[in-house]
């Protein structure tokens, strides 16, 4: 099992508290989990897609939630069990880590091993934009498999998804650090790599950090804070190279802790 077995305990943003009992009622299968998923959680960036007002929602809809709290929002909206399918206005609000994060609690209360990944997916509007899913590990096969349980069936209609989101193909979806290394080794434009306005090297230079920190339990990190650096302190200093080559390479090694560096 590799190392697989690392993945299993929850971290403190996974762990779903007092949820654990509910969530180990659900059904084993990455599809059926996907599904429930989907039926309490709605992306924030997304919800005119489901004839929706983002004013419906308050802040907490940006902010990645720990999994527990994130439960007792959506229990707060609708006390119906997790798995009945919730109308998309009584779903809570969250973003592409949260669908992620919640994959991955859901999982390691079933003795799964999953992690979740930053990185960059190429079914959405950009070239390579940056997403978060989750990576199980599929024991029949001896392998980490993708999962994406945001993509539901308007998001599937919408960019015209043809794959199935309980194993997403590689092709679709590169780590921070498989992007940096394309990047390096000039088989990709560092500009096709980004979100929303900001694109480039420096941006992958944060995914590849956010990447490092979510392998060792730190699904959360100061670089979450990115769009406060200014245009100025947006670069990647020679002398940063060899690290990020390193972490990009092996993510899993532990944590380095490196401050953002517009901060400095």
């Amino acid at each position: 099992m590799e190392d697989a077995e690392r993945w299993i305990a929850q971290s403190p943003m996974s762990d779903p508290g007092r949820h654990a009992d509910a969530i180990a009622a659900l059904p084993v299968g990455i599809g059926p989990l996907n599904g429930i998923i989907q039926g309490v959680l709605l992306h924030a960036d997304w919800v005119r897609e489901y004839g929706l007002d983002a004013t419906q929602f308050d802040a907490s809809a940006r902010r990645t939630l720990p999994v527990a709290e994130r439960l007792e929002d959506v229990l707060r909206r609708d006390p119906q069990p997790l798995q009945a399918w919730r109308p998309a206005e009584r779903r809570s609000a969250g973003t592409c880590r949260d669908f992620a994060l919640l994959l991955c609690g859901f999982l390691r209360c079933k003795g799964v091993p999953a992690r979740v990944r930053c990185g960059f997916a190429a079914y959405f509007a950009g070239e390579w934009e940056d997403h978060w899913v989750c990576e199980y590990w599929d024991a029949k096969a001896g392998t980490w498999r993708l999962s994406d349980a945001q993509i539901d069936g308007v998001l599937r209609q919408r960019n015209r998804i043809a794959f199935d989101a309980a194993d997403v193909p590689r092709r679709f979806f590169l780590s921070a650090g498989e992007a940096w290394q394309a990047c390096r080794r000039a088989e990709a434009a560092p500009s096709a790599f980004g979100h929303g306005d900001v694109a480039g090297l420096w941006f992958v230079k944060v995914n590849v950090l956010r990447d490092h920190y979510v392998l060792n339990g730190r699904e959360t990190s100061p670089w979450d804070c990115w769009r406060e650096a200014p245009e100025l302190k947006r670069l990647v200093p020679d002398q940063a190279l060899a690290l990020l080559d390193d972490l990009a390479a092996r993510p899993e090694q532990p944590l380095i802790e490196i401050p953002p560096d517009w901060l400095a």
